[in-house]
C-alpha cells in the first residue's frame, strides 16, 4: 500500500468562491452523487473517500474530489491514512442560496439511477441473454 505524502490541501476562502467554478464542479453526475452522499450525513459529518461506491476508478474518483475541493464545494482533511470530506454548506448557502439543495436533489437522482441499473444487472440471467 502506497503511503500518502504530506501535502497541504488548498481550499479557497469563502470570499474566493466563484459561481462559475462551483457550477462547473457540480456539472458532473459523479460529483453530484458525491455531494448527495455527503448531504446524507449530519450537517458537519465527514465521510472518507474510500466509503463512496462510485462507478469510476480510484484515480478518477480522486480527481472528482479534487475538483470539488478546489471549487469550494467540499472541505477535506487528512486523518491518518484517510482523507475525510464534508460539504461547505454554510459557505455555499450564504453565497449561492438554493444551489446546493438543487445539486443534492439531482445527485440523489443519480444515485437512484445507479442503484436501479445495478439491480437490473443483478437480476439479468447469466450471459446477459434471454430466450
Amino acid at each position: 500500500m502506497a503511503s500518502r505524502t504530506a501535502t497541504e490541501l488548498v481550499h479557497p476562502d469563502r470570499g474566493e468562491l466563484r459561481f462559475t467554478d462551483v457550477a462547473a464542479a457540480l456539472s458532473d453526475p459523479v460529483r453530484l452523487a458525491i455531494v448527495a452522499r455527503l448531504a446524507q450525513v449530519a450537517p458537519d459529518g465527514e465521510l472518507a473517500c474510500g466509503t463512496f461506491a462510485l462507478p469510476v476508478s480510484k484515480s478518477t474518483q480522486s480527481g472528482h474530489f479534487r475538483t470539488l475541493r478546489e471549487a469550494g464545494v467540499i472541505r477535506q482533511r487528512d486523518e491518518g491514512t484517510r482523507r475525510l470530506n464534508r460539504l461547505r454548506r454554510d459557505d455555499l448557502d450564504a453565497l449561492f442560496p438554493g444551489l446546493l439543495d438543487l445539486a443534492i436533489a439531482q445527485g440523489h437522482r443519480e444515485l437512484s439511477s445507479w442503484s436501479a441499473a445495478e439491480d437490473a444487472r443483478a437480476d439479468a440471467p447469466a450471459g446477459g441473454r434471454t430466450r
